[in-house]
């Protein structure tokens, strides 16, 4: 039997950008690209490479493009520490598995390090392959958290819930990560909401401008940890658009999310150190009457637009800055199939 199983990059609409300080967001994720695991029965336990993974090249500017392009690290790592941890949680529940061993493999299009949640993809569609091969049932809210685990406590990758929260539910989640809630079940209130309530969107990235995440969330950590008031009195903020949000989207009124999106990176431009490229981009993008937001760290943006008129003149003003514009393909939610005995707090729209 060969298993595949994928995730697809997600993009943080609005909030927070971490679930780190109790805040608000709402994700979803889109079809355009995707991370695919596929796992068969072998002999030995064997991870092959990808493309990322290679250590050999024409020449020193090959190495460089490619250091570049994927950075110091490929998918192996991020595979190999998601079987770690699924063993772990396996015998921490009291799953006993199988000795049978296998093969597995990865592949992915989402561009690297834009902020659209690539390595997290690719550990989700590892621990989806994983389940299957040994017939582990995973809540949702919990492989969430498990997918953390895999970055935070064996890559030491500073990262939050949003992310894995997006892939492990698809479609379109609001999430409310109270800390209350957090403290007592371990992760948030997520209320899946239909993606159909999106007014027309566009995403847009320019991989060259990327910088991994933990250099912006390291930065508003330690400044969240000092009390610093910009940045406390920003989180409230950002939480108070994503109630906005989910307001008007629940209410039909996705067409007014646009200055909702606008304001989350003002305020972002106001407490945190933006690059003069990645505010070209935004820049760039209003210029046409488009709203625009970072989808993450930077490196890739979304807003909403009015018609495909406004979307053409986003390509040819944003072509220029090497930027690549596209609709997103929207993905509905998994469901609950993969929820079966969950007791949760998560909420129904």
């Amino acid at each position: 039997m060969i298993i595949r199983e994928q995730a697809y990059p997600r993009v943080g609409l609005i909030g927070n950008p971490s679930d780190g300080y109790f805040g608000k967001t709402i994700a979803f994720v889109f079809s355009n690209f995707h991370a695919q695991v596929v796992l068969y029965e072998t002999p030995e336990l064997k991870i092959l490479p990808n493309v990322r993974d290679h250590s050999e090249f024409p020449g020193i500017d090959a190495l460089v493009r490619d250091v570049q392009l994927y950075g110091y690290y490929g998918g192996i790592r991020l595979l190999k520490a998601a079987i770690k941890r699924f063993a772990d949680y396996c015998r921490e529940c009291g799953h006993a598995l199988h000795d049978r061993n296998f093969t597995i493999r990865y592949h992915s299009s989402i561009p690297h390090m834009v902020g659209l949640a690539g390595s997290s993809a690719i550990i989700t569609a590892g621990m989806r392959a994983l389940m299957r091969f040994y017939g582990v049932a995973i809540p949702r809210a919990e492989l969430a958290n498990l997918v953390l685990s895999v970055e935070t406590r064996e890559l030491q990758i500073s990262a939050g819930l949003q992310d894995r929260v997006a892939q492990a539910y698809e479609g379109l989640v609001y999430m409310d990560f109270d800390r209350a809630t957090m403290e007592r079940q371990g992760y948030g209130r997520y209320e899946e909401m239909d993606p159909a309530l999106l007014p027309p969107l566009y995403v847009a990235y320019r991989a060259d401008l990327s910088e991994g995440s933990e250099v912006v969330h390291n930065d508003l950590r330690s400044r969240y940890e000092r009390r610093d008031p910009a940045v406390l009195e920003a989180i409230d903020f950002w939480a108070g658009l994503a109630e906005r949000a989910r307001a008007e989207l629940r209410a039909g009124r996705g067409d007014r999310i646009g200055p909702l999106l606008d304001a989350n990176f003002d305020r972002r431009a106001a407490v945190c150190r933006i690059g003069e490229g990645n505010r070209r981009m935004v820049e760039a993008a209003r210029s046409v009457g488009a709203s625009a937001k970072f989808t993450g760290s930077g490196g890739a943006i979304v807003g909403t637009v009015e018609s495909d008129a406004m979307v053409a003149k986003l390509r040819e003003v944003l072509a220029p800055l090497g930027v690549r514009v596209f609709r997103p393909h929207l993905v509905p939610g998994r469901g609950e199939e993969e929820d079966a005995g969950e007791d949760t707090e998560t909420l129904k729209s």
